[in-house]
């Protein structure tokens, strides 16, 4: 006997870098957060994290719609109020619950990630699992940059990432910023 697939509310959100997909549970718990210029990368994500699911249009809960609109508008510390879950891989869950830590404003490397969650030498590991964070901006994968200082790379974008980065109110090197 097959599993039934879970039923996610898709919304939007028009943001000041795009419109952003919410993607919530029953209980109104978010579930991922892209782009809806990266649609079909949310939905790998979310078949990858839970098998065959099911996407119907549904207004997100108020809370979430709110914290998300207070955080875009300069609140930075909303983003802590929103309820989420993930599912992944042990390795996966320990990284993306350890990206909220990063706190507003401040960037870490991979590589220091890596050592705090107590795999140093998991430093590509690290930048695989970010890669695979559905919950853009609410786990802020767009804190994590190279060692050198540089971008990198984000899932929604380096004009996406350089916006969130200023927004949250860290200054780049203009030397390292367009390195990839």
């Amino acid at each position: 006997m097959s599993k039934q697939p879970e039923v996610f509310g898709l919304d939007r959100l028009n943001t000041p870098i795009g419109t952003a997909l919410l993607v919530s549970d029953a209980d109104g718990v978010l579930c991922a957060l892209d782009w809806k210029d990266f649609e079909a990368r949310m939905k790998d994500l979310l078949r990858l994290q839970y098998g065959e699911v099911v996407l119907q249009e549904a207004r997100s809960p108020r809370e979430l719609r709110a914290a998300l609109t207070g955080y875009f508008k300069g609140d930075l510390d909303r983003l802590s109020t929103i309820r989420w879950r993930v599912a992944g891989t042990p390795f996966q869950r320990k990284v993306w619950m350890a990206l909220p830590k990063i706190p507003p404003g401040t960037t870490m490397s991979y590589g220091a990630l890596a050592a705090k969650i107590g795999t140093p030498k998991a430093v590509r590991a690290v930048g695989h699992a970010n890669g695979a964070n559905p919950l853009s901006v609410v786990v802020p994968c767009h804190r994590l940059i190279g060692a050198n200082g540089s971008l990198v790379k984000y899932g929604g974008g380096l004009e996406r990432k350089r916006w969130l980065l200023a927004h949250e109110g860290v200054v780049l090197k203009p030397a390292v910023v367009d390195a990839v």
